[in-house]
């Protein structure tokens, strides 16, 4: 209910406290005015906060996004995987997709005369008991752990591949002394593994590794990637 203003001696009554109510209220008005004074002196302080660290400034390291296109179709049917692989293995993917172009051109299923099976031709022995030989990550996994020694061993793709395919203790007799098979498996691996790193779209020495046989061996595995899909 609204009522009517207080009387003039009312309110002059609330304007002269009594004493003790005066001694009172002296301190309550003396902290609330140091109270402000402080809230004031707060408003003040600049507040200094710590930036963030700029990631952005931070070099990244550049990942590779394919192989080369060098490669023929049946090998790029991999690609993915190779990358993986690769990335596993600590290899540049490019010896990797070499290294499968002059074994089996993708044929997973490939088999040589002296007993090398897979993707990767890997022999018997490398394999441990119950794996699948032509199971591509088995195959890979114990192809590219040989291949990362060989390139450990020997320094250079060079001397990689050619471990690869004489092993490590044959790669380093002196060149003279390498069996054919070896001078070969470098003389092809080699250029088409520069061609792979320069960036061409095109490599004469793997046309003509298709051309001395390796065609037949990609026409096979076209026919087993096709059934897959």
């Amino acid at each position: 209910m609204y009522s009517s203003p207080p009387s003039f001696d009312t309110q002059a009554s609330y304007a002269n406290p009594p004493g003790c109510l005066r001694r009172f209220l002296i301190p309550v008005l003396t902290v609330l005015i140091t109270s402000s004074f402080l809230v004031f002196g707060l408003n003040k302080i600049e507040i200094v906060q710590a930036e963030s660290p700029d990631f952005s400034a931070i070099e990244q390291p550049e990942l590779q996004s394919g192989i080369s296109r060098v490669f023929t179709p049946e090998v790029q049917f991999w690609e993915v995987e190779i990358l993986i692989w690769s990335e596993t293995y600590h290899l540049d993917p490019n010896l990797v997709a070499t290294v499968m172009q002059i074994e089996s051109c993708g044929f997973m299923l490939a088999e040589s005369g002296a007993g090398a099976k897979g993707l990767f031709q890997v022999m018997p022995y490398h394999f441990r008991e119950g794996e699948n030989p032509y199971q591509p990550n088995t195959n890979a996994k114990r192809g590219l752990q040989y291949l990362r020694q060989a390139k450990e061993a020997g320094g250079n793709s060079r001397l990689a591949l050619a471990g690869y395919n004489g092993g490590i203790n044959g790669a380093s007799l002196p060149e003279e002394e390498w069996p054919d098979e070896m001078t070969r498996y470098v003389y092809w691996g080699l250029k088409i593994y520069k061609d792979a790193k320069n960036g061409l779209d095109h490599s004469s020495r793997l046309q003509e590794w298709l051309n001395a046989g390796g065609a037949s061996l990609c026409q096979k595995a076209s026919e087993s990637q096709q059934k897959t899909q």
